[in-house]
């Protein structure tokens, strides 16, 4: 499986948010140059992010974006339901009609497994967790 940017940069703009979270709201042309991610992509992730209550707006001149939630209360598999829409790593999971297969599929099955360990530790992945995590590799 293969995430779309959207959910890769979703994440990374909550850590940010999250990072700088004691300094008040924060302007997306800061999260702009720390993630290297341009100001107009951002503008549209924000959008989805405000929507799911991650991220509030604060207006003015000294306005910006700010967590909605808790570091602790936001997980990976919350930031990528919201950006990938399926959470199956093949549709005929959710929608056995699919296939005329489904039924009898062995390797249905498996795919199932694999999506529930993959979002297993999606889902007990937060934000907060991610803060100060250092590549390991």
């Amino acid at each position: 499986m293969k995430l779309s940017t959207r959910s890769r940069y979703g994440a990374r703009i909550l850590v940010d948010l999250a990072r700088h979270n004691d300094q008040g709201p924060v302007q997306i042309g800061e999260i702009s140059k720390r993630q290297d991610i341009s100001v107009k992509y951002l503008e549209q992730l924000i959008r989805p992010l405000k929507q799911a209550s991650m991220v509030t707006s604060v207006r003015g001149p000294k306005g910006g974006h700010l967590l909605a939630k808790n570091p602790e209360d936001i997980t990976l598999g919350q930031i990528v339901r919201l950006f990938e829409g399926q959470s199956e790593l093949v549709e005929c999971i959710s929608n056995p009609d699919q296939c005329h297969m489904s039924d009898d599929c062995q390797v249905r099955l498996a795919w199932k497994e694999a999506t529930r360990v993959l979002f297993e530790k999606l889902d007990s992945t937060t934000i907060s967790d991610l803060m100060n995590k250092k590549d390991a590799e």
